[in-house]
């Protein structure tokens, strides 16, 4: 690029600020003015992002049918049956091969995708760079019209997240809003893209926010809904999928064979992911790079001509209604694994898209399978293996992705049939548990972790793996002797933030804890006893932290006793108290760590 062109492209980038900087102001500082609480400033602009991201999926998917149109079907059609054969592939070796030159045209790093907006919204105070993820949109478009095996909800999410992240750094918000909304984008991405409001919530609030607090609750709702509504004029009412009749679900088949089924998705859900991450390890050793999307994308092509083009539609959402049990079991499982690899050639091959499509096409598939399967073994139980590639979808769902409740959701929505829920709960919570045991990690976590980040609930583990609990915990608590009267503790109780007293003896000794609530009951039934109680009658043994412990492991002790406090001492062995750990302790630490990194 000539200095000449660099220098006019910032003069007309300037020329362009100028332009909308001083209205934008006008807003800002009118929005300043306004007597607005927090949450009903956020839910406004949660409108606005609903609407934006909504916007942009349509533009997205035009996209891809005008790439569809000028790549498949112009060309295509004027192929004779044994050239179109051969043309296929070629042309997803060619747009895989786009995609990969897109993305290393613009120079952006690897990422743009759900996990990445994970680790903007757990490390990155929500800043999610919005040219990066708008090349990212373009080579899943080229990807997604070619004939590649990946979602287009995972760009939608991710572009939904950039506009949330834009709006909130054009506003000046502080990072806690700035994460709110850039779940706000998230929500709306998915709920366009899947027409399900429900499942775009749920999705951003466990997946992206990892957090279901109030506070980002009602914006990520506004956003998601909006989003659907929005979307509807233009690409329809109907569910993302054709959900075919399944018939009626037999209780004894939700306690004795549903489980099973939970299994089967969770292994293969571990293999799954296993194959996806051996898929990428594969091709990150071929050299050149240029080489790697066009072998790939041969391979694709190959298998979805022999799959009979059903494992790859036209671009869009698809899952043939012969995946819902409406072939062999045999058939239907073998889909399943051809899925499985065409979707870890394509994204590991360097072509870009999502992964939750996919998945569920493999539930689907699995699902059916084990469920014609299962129809035949078991004729007396009146099964209906339409029923199972629903369940199954799920099931994948949570196994692959670990998120059970968007994956219940999803398929609620689509169904709207309650006598569904209890054996998608039953699934999706087996599979993810039995997903665990057999891999590390699922497809999300996992590219994280392959990275060197390791995140749960929104929150950055390894942040929590190396603090200790000697280097966060309050040195200086209020602690009582075993002999202190009642009167005594209250007084103790009065100079303390905490609600929950620690009693040690003169050696420092940790006796137990006194809590609050133990001392308030103790206050109202001390009658005649109220001279003779002691600090020694109330106290109660405790689960206790080890100074050297990391905060990670003091953290799991607090969460699974429900405690408000818990003591830190010396040695197990011999419990001296030093200090006391607290759920606002760890958070304050975790905030202040990654004040360091940013």
């Amino acid at each position: 690029m000539s200095p000449g062109f660099s220098r006019a492209a910032a003069a007309r980038s300037a020329a362009v600020v100028s332009r909308i900087g001083a209205p934008w102001t006008k807003i800002v500082g009118w929005l300043e003015r306004r007597d607005w609480d927090e949450g009903t400033l956020l839910m406004v602009f949660a409108l606005a992002i609903g609407a934006a991201a909504a916007l942009g999926v349509v533009g997205f998917y035009r996209l891809i049918d005008l790439a569809y149109e000028l790549l498949v079907t112009q060309i295509g059609m004027r192929l004779d049956p044994v050239a179109r054969a051969f043309y296929r592939p070629l042309v997803t070796a060619l747009a895989l091969w786009i995609a990969w030159a897109i993305v290393r045209w613009a120079r952006i790093p690897d990422g743009q995708t759900v996990p990445d907006v994970q680790l903007a919204v757990a490390k990155r105070g929500g800043v999610v760079p919005f040219r990066p993820v708008l090349a990212r949109t373009l080579a899943a478009v080229a990807t997604l019209a070619g004939g590649g095996s990946a979602g287009s909800e995972g760009p939608t999410a991710v572009l939904g997240s950039a506009i949330g992240s834009a709006v909130g750094r054009a506003l000046r918000f502080q990072p806690r809003r700035l994460k709110i909304l850039v779940g706000c984008g998230a929500a709306a991405g998915i709920s366009a893209a899947f027409n399900a409001p429900f499942a775009g919530a749920f999705f951003a609030l466990e997946e992206v926010l990892g957090s279901f607090s109030i506070g980002a609750f009602s914006p990520v709702v506004i956003a998601s809904v909006v989003a659907a509504i929005t979307v509807r004029p233009f690409l329809g009412s109907h569910p993302a999928f054709h959900i075919p009749p399944y018939g009626s679900i037999n209780p004894l088949a939700i306690v004795l064979l549903y489980p099973l089924l939970g299994v089967a998705c969770g292994l293969a859900s571990a293999f799954y992911s296993r194959l996806f991450f051996a898929t990428a390890d594969v091709f990150k050793r071929l050299r050149p790079q240029w080489i790697r999307p066009l072998l790939g994308g041969l391979a694709v092509g190959l298998l979805a001509y022999f799959g009979g083009s059903l494992l790859t539609g036209t671009g869009h959402l698809a899952i043939p209604i012969e995946m819902f049990g409406g072939i062999a079991w045999y058939a239907l499982i073998g889909f399943a694994l051809a899925k499985m690899l065409a979707t870890s050639l394509t994204l590991g091959s360097g072509g870009s898209g999502g992964l939750f499509t996919p998945t569920l096409f493999v539930g689907a598939a699995f699902g059916g399978g084990v469920g014609v399967l299962a129809q035949r073994l078991l004729p007396h139980f009146g099964l209906h293996p339409e029923a199972w590639a629903l369940v199954g979808m799920a099931g994948l769902i949570s196994g692959t992705v670990h998120a059970p409740i968007t994956a219940i959701f999803m398929v609620f929505e689509m169904t709207d049939d309650y006598n569904l829920v209890p054996p998608l709960m039953i699934v999706s919570v087996i599979a993810l548990a039995t997903s665990k045991a057999f891999a590390e990690h699922g497809l999300y976590d996992g590219w994280l972790a392959r990275k060197g980040e390791h995140l749960a609930h929104g929150a950055d583990r390894a942040i929590m793996h190396r603090l200790l609990v000697r280097d966060v915990m309050n040195a200086a608590p209020v602690t009582v002797t075993p002999e202190a009267t009642l009167e005594e503790l209250v007084a103790a109780s009065s100079t303390s933030r905490l609600t929950t007293l620690p009693v040690v003896d003169g050696d420092q000794l940790l006796y137990g804890v006194i809590t609050f609530a133990e001392l308030r009951l103790a206050l109202l039934d001390r009658g005649d006893l109220a001279p003779i109680l002691l600090a020694a009658d109330l106290a109660e043994p405790t689960e206790v932290a080890v100074v050297t412990d990391t905060v990670q492991t003091a953290l799991a002790k607090l969460n699974a006793r429900a405690a408000d406090l818990l003591p830190v001492v010396q040695s197990e062995a011999r419990p001296i108290l030093l200090g006391v750990l607290t759920r606002e302790d760890v958070l304050a630490a975790y905030e202040r760590e990654l004040m360091h990194q940013v």
